[in-house]
């Protein structure tokens, strides 16, 4: 006897509904509470179904509502599969042409769902994926902040010392930032001395050239900016604040590359992909075991053409977009450099470009073949430089 049971998600309490496999409803829709009894309360049903038998399980992938279930489920012997909702809806829409949503009868329709489709059960590992799927997206976060704090930075300098940013050409480094952090104002700057310079290279690794230091006090001399006390406070706060999430995000890189390290993922060998990359790919896709096809992986990062096909009417349009944005930025950032890195890679890019395609478009038909090329190592398990 196998059961299937469908699980509707919620914040406060989840419903269930379960029957078996020749469709018969062993239990109608019951809901139970996101909480310890709640969860007690499942398992007490699950164990209690006689005859005895296979018990699959499947509910939707709906933010992090589910995490503490799957965990209760790992730990007590279940296996389960998670479902993109947009799939299930479209199931929905074929059983019944009413337009009744109730979270009783979401989770039927899961259930009934769970049926038609192939049982791939998640592994149990899931966690260590799920953990650094967090990390990988609050870093994107932080670095959207910390850049944001950038532009405010300069906005600021081009009022109080507009030459000062024009002289690192490369953009503000950890000498521009000591001699902010310290030395705030072009008065202040223009003060600087050898003491101050040899100083400044015992604290820093990789300080400025002697020749720098005395270009940024002749400019502090002659400056044009003009400082008050609140564009001054303006400025610290937003130094105070760039520092603190510039050390967050390099704490969180750390542990990121710890925990993909711990996994046993190929990714990270490909010539042009880092490893905060690789782990970002790997956490958007989740187990990379569970592609048995480059088409299924294709889709799930949105990379996939429209058709529409219709009587003698054959045509194909742009990427769906479906799927995970973060996704589709990391393969699209590191497609710039795979075929930067890879000879035979870049000939396909330009023979793209030659045939009218934009630089953009071309990257897009790049990420597939990266795609293509994570999915031969992660299959067959060897690093990239064993194949190419």
């Amino acid at each position: 006897m196998t059961y299937f049971v469908g699980i509707d998600i919620a914040k406060f309490k989840h419903d269930c509904f379960i029957a078996d496999e020749a469709g018969c409803v062993v239990r109608d829709s019951f809901s139970f509470k996101n909480d310890k009894d709640g969860f007690n309360f499942l398992l007490s049903i699950l164990k209690n179904l006689k005859p005895k038998g296979q018990i699959k399980i499947g509910f939707e992938s709906t933010g992090h509502y589910h995490f503490n279930l799957k965990l209760f489920l790992e730990a007590n012997g279940f296996d389960y599969v998670e479902f993109n909702p947009l799939l299930v809806h479209k199931f929905v829409s074929t059983q019944t042409l009413r337009r009744t949503k109730t979270d009783k009868k979401d989770s039927s329709m899961i259930a009934k769902y769970l049926m038609t489709v192939d049982y791939k059960p998640y592994v149990n590992s899931f966690y260590h994926i799920h953990n650094l799927k967090s990390l990988c997206r609050l870093r994107e976060t932080l670095i959207s902040d910390r850049t944001r704090f950038l532009n405010q930075i300069t906005s600021y300098l081009d009022q109080i010392f507009p030459e000062f940013k024009p002289l690192f050409e490369y953009g503000l480094n950890q000498s521009a930032f000591y001699l902010l952090t310290h030395y705030m104002t072009p008065k202040k700057m223009s003060k600087l001395d050898s003491n101050i310079y040899s100083k400044m290279k015992s604290e820093l690794r990789r300080p400025i050239s002697y020749q720098k230091f005395c270009q940024i006090k002749e400019a502090a001399s002659n400056s044009i900016g003009y400082s008050s006390k609140e564009l001054e406070y303006a400025l610290k706060a937003s130094l105070d604040i760039y520092l603190y999430l510039d050390k967050q995000i390099n704490n969180l890189e750390s542990k990121i590359k710890e925990i993909y390290l711990s996994l046993d993922y190929r990714c990270h060998t490909i010539k042009g992909m880092g490893i905060l990359s690789a782990a970002g790919i790997v956490a958007e896709y989740g187990n990379l075991d569970k592609f048995t096809t480059r088409n299924q992986m294709f889709a799930y990062a949105g990379l996939e053409p429209s058709k529409n096909d219709s009587g003698e009417h054959f045509g194909s349009g742009k990427m769906v977009k479906h799927g995970s944005s973060y996704l589709r930025k990391y393969l699209m950032n590191c497609a710039e450099t795979f075929y930067t890195f890879n000879p035979t890679i870049s000939d396909f890019y330009w023979k793209k470009r030659n045939e009218g395609k934009s630089h953009r478009v071309s990257l897009s038909h790049v990420a597939r073949k990266l795609i293509n090329t994570i999915f031969t190592l992660e299959k067959h398990k060897v690093d990239f430089d064993l194949i190419y």
